[in-house]
């Protein structure tokens, strides 16, 4: 059980007792000072478990109420920490989407045990009940965590072949036999510091070392070639296929299954998301895919001549200028939960100081009084540097040609609907760098 644990908590002593208390090889804690320091975190890690601490400076209720509004697409287990035992305090977080309360000072132990049990909790309701394995949800959330590490790592993207036929003709209880003894296999070539998930119904997901990635996946194709025979009546086995019977695919011919495994690793290329290396593990995996028998295949270095081509870098970075913190906080977790990498500056001043080369700049135009935000724009616009960078303003002035004559590419009045922002940002991006 691989878990990630996020204690908010700007006292330094107390921190850092919790996060000796609860780390361990399998369970990795991140301690935060501040509330949006903690989301970025959030949105990096998506922890298990997110312990927050009354010694922020806003109500504890609030803050909950703030994290189980960011995580909705996760659910991760919420324990409120606090000083107070007064009744009305635990409910007023309870009530906000806290999970659990705890008056301090706690135990060790009990609260060691506490945190166990939830993390139990939660990543037994993500398993598969028949795999009993993390489901595609939470497997996507391992991928998500490698990308934000240090670390070497290799990934296997492993399928079984043929397996929807195979279950149309053997009946539902023999490929369950069949998933649940692959799985055994999978899990006993794997130690404690690895990962195994399910992706799907067939596919399966393991994370583990990069020098280990190859000696893997060299055994499970032989050891699933070697126990699914024994899945197969002799007729079959014999002949080398199945014929599918039923009004629909009557006399069809079916090979028999085997599978599939596509290694990738990031030695040699980075992964900016989940989705680009998703689309790696797939495309390896393709390539591998032999029609009759199993096969795996690992990415290796790409050798060429030292600077033959030029590949011109994509460019995913959005600046968003914005005055209004709390706007900035939410553009920036929106934009980071699409995939892109967001940077926030309260003015211009500190977006020229970053020196940074966005694709997309989204700019608040100002007050309906002081449109600061549409000199920011003309600036920007007739600087060379910028040229292909697309410009989005933001306005409560609700003037379009004027907003449009400074330069910007998009007006977009406020307020807004958040799927709009994020439909131009995703034409935009597209626009400059295809063309």
């Amino acid at each position: 059980m691989h878990t990630v644990t996020l204690i908010i908590d700007k006292r330094r002593e107390l921190s850092v007792k919790y996060k000796k208390l609860l780390e361990n090889k399998l369970s990795g804690v991140i301690v935060s000072k501040n509330f949006i320091s903690a989301m970025k975190i959030i949105q990096d890690k998506e922890p298990d478990l997110i312990i927050i601490s009354d010694s922020i400076d806003s109500d504890l209720g609030d803050y909950c109420k703030k994290i189980r509004a960011l995580t909705y697409n996760m659910r991760p287990v919420i324990v409120a920490l606090s000083k107070s035992s007064e009744v009305q305090d635990r409910l007023n977080a309870l009530a906000n989407g806290a999970d659990d309360f705890l008056s301090e000072p706690v135990n060790n132990e009990e609260f060691v045990m506490r945190m166990k049990a939830h993390l139990r909790r939660e990543f037994e309701s993500n398993l598969d009940s028949k795999k009993l394995l993390p489901n595609n949800s939470y497997s996507m959330r391992a991928l998500k965590r490698i990308l934000t590490s240090k670390d070497l790592w290799g990934c296997l993207y492993i399928s079984i072949e043929n397996f929807k036929n195979y279950r149309e003709t053997y009946t539902e209880l023999a490929s369950d036999k069949l998933i649940q003894t692959f799985c055994a296999i999978m899990q006993s070539s794997l130690n404690e510091d690895d990962y195994l998930g399910g992706i799907s119904e067939n596919e399966f997901l393991i994370i583990t070392n990069p020098l280990k990635a190859e000696k893997i996946a060299n055994f499970l194709t032989f050891a699933f070639d070697s126990v699914a025979k024994k899945f197969y009546s002799s007729q079959d086995l014999r002949r080398g296929y199945v014929i599918i019977e039923g009004d629909e695919s009557a006399g069809r011919r079916a090979g028999l299954v085997h599978t599939t495994i596509g290694v990738v690793t990031n030695e040699f290329q980075k992964y900016k998301d989940t989705h680009q290396l998703m689309s790696a593990l797939i495309n390896i995996h393709n390539l591998a895919n032999l029609p009759d028998r199993s096969n795996y295949l690992i990415e290796r270095a790409k050798i060429s001549a030292e600077d033959s081509v030029e590949n011109r870098k994509f460019n995913n970075k959005v600046a968003v200028i914005e005055p209004d913190e709390a706007m900035t906080v939410l553009l920036k977790t929106i934009l980071e939960l699409q995939g892109y990498e967001a940077q926030v500056f309260e003015n211009r001043q500190n977006f020229q100081n970053a020196d940074v080369k966005p694709a997309i700049i989204i700019l608040d135009a100002g007050s309906a009084e002081n449109l600061k935000g549409l000199e920011t724009c003309k600036l920007i616009r007739e600087n060379p540097e910028f040229a292909t960078t697309k410009i989005i303003v933001t306005s409560i002035f609700h003037d379009k040609e004027l907003i449009l004559n400074c330069g910007a590419d998009l007006y977009l009045p406020k307020p807004y609907e958040l799927s709009s922002l994020i439909k131009w940002v995703r034409i935009f991006i597209d626009e400059v760098n295809y063309g």
